[in-house]
């Protein structure tokens, strides 16, 4: 099987775009469990892309559940080398108004229960993770959907992720807590997705697509899963044009990003000293170091 160089990861509506070719599934057998579904492997303009649905086809996995590890594990495994996350978003901001998109370049972990690392059993690593969006990525993307020119939806570039754990939506305190911060947006899937990311050595960026004002707006009513869906479905479209055209871009004149090297300088433990099964374990994010 051919590399995949970029991986999509978001809602199963994503990839049933008209313009994608020669479609198959493929299973994917990880050290850390099965990713949330098989992968979606398509030709989008003569390029090879690799998408899977983040909570399973039928949604049947909440944030909490997530297999967060064997997710991007399985697209390293198929060479992915550039990963977008499309993702559904509560607005922090009034100025960031439902159906608009962000790309942020920041993130706060609010999580509580998931695990963040690849690493342990005997091999330690530390990413840098001050700048946790490739700006590279971020940048193309950002200047596909400009491109685009959208009625009616803003493209706001840069801004605040906070990953909540989820299920339940907000408290309107932490909603304000939250706008206190000066945060942009607030979901429950990017974290630790952008963490392992980058021990995967993988360009990372989001596309944050808002469907409501959280709780906190005094003229507009707390979120729903209603609410949510129905605003995820008129963005389907635009979603799906903005990844055609991103992924136009990325075939055309892949950016350089500092995550590809993400592990040079992070991995603490002398390989020759670590446990043999760790490094088996790990052999995929390793190779290259041993």
């Amino acid at each position: 099987m051919a590399d995949v160089k970029i991986g999509i990861m978001g809602g199963s509506g994503l990839y049933k775009m008209e313009a994608l070719r020669d479609i198959e599934e493929v299973q994917i057998d990880t050290p850390f469990g099965a990713p949330s579904d098989a992968l979606i492997l398509g030709t989008l303009d003569g390029t090879r892309v690799a998408f899977l649905a983040r909570h399973g086809r039928n949604h049947h996995l909440s944030p909490s559940e997530l297999p967060f590890r064997a997710n991007i594990y399985a697209m390293k495994s198929l060479g992915v080398e550039y990963l977008i996350s499309a993702s559904a978003v509560g607005s922090l901001k009034e100025e960031a108004k439902p159906l608009d998109m962000v790309v942020p370049d920041q993130f706060i972990d609010r999580t509580k229960n998931r695990i963040s690392t690849f690493f342990g059993e005997g091999i330690v690593a530390h990413i840098a993770f001050g700048d946790p969006i490739c700006q590279n990525l971020a940048k193309v993307l950002s200047e596909a959907i400009a491109s685009l020119n959208f009625p009616d939806v803003v493209l706001h570039r840069g801004g605040t992720y906070v990953c909540m754990e989820g299920p339940a939506f907000s408290t309107k305190a932490e909603s304000n807590l939250y706008r206190s911060w000066g945060a942009t947006v607030i979901g429950m899937t990017n974290l630790p997705e952008a963490k392992l990311a980058r021990e995967a050595e993988i360009a990372y960026a989001t596309l944050a697509l808002v469907t409501d004002y959280d709780c906190w707006h005094p003229d507009h009513d707390s979120v729903t899963v209603e609410m949510v869906i129905g605003n995820l479905m008129k963005n389907a479209v635009n979603a799906q044009r903005v990844i055609q055209e991103t992924v136009r871009r990325l075939s055309q004149n892949p950016p350089s990003s500092d995550a590809h090297s993400a592990l040079k300088y992070a991995i603490i433990t002398p390989l020759d000293k670590a446990p043999s099964a760790t490094k088996e374990k790990l052999s995929l994010l390793l190779q290259k170091y041993l």
